[in-house]
């Protein structure tokens, strides 16, 4: 009876050692950009395979995708751009673009007050004059200190924020008779400096008198 019990748990426990492989824990793989000695060049990760195009990356519309037709930059937006994308454009723009080119895209960002080179303001007759294609060129691609937004932004919030970036430079020298007819009645109205002297402003009362000190003898 002592033998049985014996050889069972011998069993059982010989059982159970092999059963005691951590490859679920341990499990082979490659750490990021590790060397690899199974593929000829050395390289774990493997590139794309020639003429294969990963899920939602199919890119037919070049403008779209490049801001270019033909190697040129192009000069109309190639999707619709309505009030909302430039809405949009703008809340992009604030998050994106404002710490160098500033609120009003005149080049004077927060951290080139602090030091950082200056970009151009985007009223430079350059800039003024500059194609569509080329603003999506630069953020895409990136521009002499500019690094590359496009793993950041997609191409077209891209196309709405340079929409924005269009109404800024308008803005600049926009002219009330600009403004349709039926819509100038909704133009925000600026109230008058105070100092403007209009009817209407609210002239300062005189300090009041201060009560006298009374005197030391006076004091109880």
């Amino acid at each position: 009876m002592r033998n049985r019990i014996v050889i069972t748990g011998s069993s059982l426990l010989l059982l159970g050692l092999t059963a005691c492989r951590d490859d679920m824990h341990n499990e082979p793989r490659y750490k990021p950009l590790a060397a690899s000695v199974f593929f000829g060049d050395h390289r774990s990760a493997r590139p794309e395979v020639e003429g294969t195009v990963a899920r939602g990356q199919l890119r037919l519309d070049e403008a779209r995708y490049t801001g270019k037709i033909a190697g040129q930059d192009i000069d109309e937006f190639p999707i619709p751009i309505a009030k909302e994308d430039i809405e949009r454009g703008q809340a992009r723009f604030n998050i994106y673009c404002t710490p160098c080119h500033g609120r009003l895209g005149d080049g004077s960002g927060m951290v080139v007050q602090r030091g950082f080179r200056q970009p151009p303001s985007y009223y430079s007759e350059r800039l003024m004059n500059a194609p569509v294609g080329h603003y999506f060129d630069v953020i895409s691609n990136g521009f002499g200190s500019m690094a590359s937004y496009a793993s950041r932004v997609t191409p077209d919030d891209r196309w709405r924020i340079i929409a924005y970036i269009r109404a800024l430079q308008l803005s600049e020298s926009a002219k009330l008779s600009d403004v349709p007819a039926d819509q100038r009645q909704n133009l925000p109205v600026e109230a008058p400096p105070r100092d403007s002297g209009q009817v209407g402003d609210a002239t300062p009362p005189p300090s009041a008198p201060q009560p006298a000190r009374a005197n030391a003898g006076e004091r109880q």
